[in-house]
């Protein structure tokens, strides 16, 4: 592909990515709204994101697989025309079970086109130093995502109504659509590649029954049965799954994509990073709108820092060296400078702290997670075969979406049992119960945010012991050949 051609190519893919990764959080803002305009109950609403995620975290494996079998730009482009439709047909609901089946089929939709966004870009740029640009900018889009959705949800909520956090998705995907039509090369379908229907029953109702089972736990709790049953039968289909895969004639998930020692550094980083990360974005949302009394808009305005923080660190930092020195003395420091900025936010008071302790915490945490899941992007994407990029993209996407569960579940129980704990210590006569409430919340929210410091730090120990690669690795297939890794695991 001529350069221009590739530099054009990474703008749609972007564009695609960029619109999956906020729709995550967009919604967010727009929940308040949606509720009352549906009438949903307290118990139901959280069905608008479970939703999207169940979907998306269970589907995942078997969208990267469809990506390798159909061509990866056959499944991008049926993505977003799906996409585009589902985000449509949320924004029109009359109901709330029409909302809750829209949100399952955008997962659906980003489960195929996830994963084929990912390879496409592993498999368009092979140059070191051009593949190292490609995928800086990817990694901002990927690490700001949620931050953009959150001032778009809050821009659209304000000034025009809650259903534009779903019709927004249309022009996007259409514009994507018609670049990737123009623009991408055509994917070629691999004649060895084979379907794995029990891998993908197994893998897929795996990964439905984790992602359900932590995502209940949130308002159910840990010890609740549905809980325990979904994530035991979580566990015991992924190891019957494992077991398939290694008999399996063309597995869906190939022992090679994840016996490299440096991808599964990759898988790894990225699982404890969004473990952390997911919950905190929410418990700065609660303790900016909830706390503090600020409006979505000025909310959502907070975290551009972060975002610029973000671009910085992904472009500046990590593209620039990430041809010239070892992976890990990328994404190891750049860890450490965001869990410090995690322990900052940690400190926050029932007082305005924005500017003392949000902002600097926020600038380091955007700076160096970027800087990271940029590197941790293009390892996880390296000497892959051709035929293999779908299974490593998706391999990728799924750590991440399970990351996110897990740590929203996870952080979110914490944070609550650190609330009640507190308010049943100093509950008394003659305190202010108003105020002891935002107390009790805010103690829950710092306690929750250390709670995602030892994950960034769990993280950075992984990526500091186990990837050991002198140089991000590049794909095998188009341009320069490089050799199968010899330090493996297994």
């Amino acid at each position: 592909m001529a350069d221009n051609r590739r530099w054009w190519a990474l703008v749609v893919i972007a564009l695609a990515q960029l619109m999956v990764v906020l729709d995550m959080t967009i919604v967010n803002i727009a929940l308040p709204s949606a509720q009352a305009d549906l009438n949903m109950s307290d118990a139901n609403r959280q069905w608008v994101i479970t939703a999207y995620t169940l979907a998306f975290g269970g589907l995942l494996l078997l969208g990267g697989r469809i990506s390798d079998l159909a061509g990866r730009k056959t499944t991008f482009m049926i993505g977003l025309l799906g996409f585009a439709a589902a985000s449509a047909l949320g924004g029109a609901a009359t109901g709330q079970g029409m909302l809750f089946g829209a949100r399952a089929l955008q997962g659906v939709f980003a489960a195929l086109l996830a994963p084929a966004a990912l390879s496409l870009l592993a498999t368009t740029f092979t140059e070191p130093k051009e593949r190292a640009k490609a995928f800086g900018v990817f990694g901002a889009i990927v690490g700001a995502g949620a931050a953009i959705g959150l001032l778009a949800g809050g821009l659209l909520t304000e000034y025009l109504d809650w259903r534009w956090c779903l019709y927004v998705n249309v022009p996007i995907a259409l514009v994507a659509f018609a670049g990737a039509w123009v623009i991408l090369a055509p994917g070629g379908r691999h004649p060895d590649a084979h379907l794995d229907v029990p891998g993908a029953l197994l893998g897929s109702g795996g990964m439905l029954a984790l992602v359900y089972g932590f995502s209940e736990a949130a308002s159910r709790g840990w010890d609740d049965g549905l809980v325990v049953t979904l994530l035991v039968a979580g566990v015991v289909l992924l190891a019957a799954f494992a077991v398939w895969q290694t008999r399996a004639r063309v597995p869906l998930l190939p022992m090679s994509v994840i016996k490299d020692r440096q991808r599964v550094g990759a898988f790894l980083t990225v699982l404890f990073v969004t473990v952390g990360m997911f919950g905190v974005f929410l418990f700065l949302t609660y303790y900016l709108q909830g706390v503090l009394g600020w409006s979505p808009l000025k909310t959502g305005l907070a975290y551009l820092p972060m975002t610029a923080a973000m671009i910085v660190g992904s472009t500046q930092i990590a593209a620039r060296l990430l041809s010239r020195v070892p992976p890990r003395t990328l994404i190891v420091p750049g860890l450490l400078v965001a869990a410090g900025g995690l322990a900052i936010i940690a400190q926050v008071g029932v007082e305005p702290a924005y500017v003392s302790h949000v902002l600097p915490g926020m600038l380091m945490l955007g700076l160096g997670m970027s800087t990271a899941m940029m590197t941790s992007i293009s390892l996880a994407t390296g000497s892959v075969a051709p035929r293999d990029s779908g299974a490593a993209s998706a391999t990728f996407n799924t750590a991440q979406q399970v990351g996110g569960s897990i740590g929203t579940a996870l952080l979110n129980t914490i944070a609550a049992s650190a609330t009640a704990t507190y308010l049943t210590a100093h509950a008394g006569p003659g305190v202010d119960k108003r105020l002891l409430q935002a107390e009790a919340t805010v103690h829950g929210f710092n306690v929750a945010t250390w709670w995602a410091f030892g994950a960034l730090l769990l993280a950075a120990l992984i990526a500091g012991v186990v990837v050991n690669a002198e140089r991000a690795p590049t794909p095998q297939g188009a341009g320069e050949r490089t050799p199968e890794p010899v330090d493996t695991l297994g």
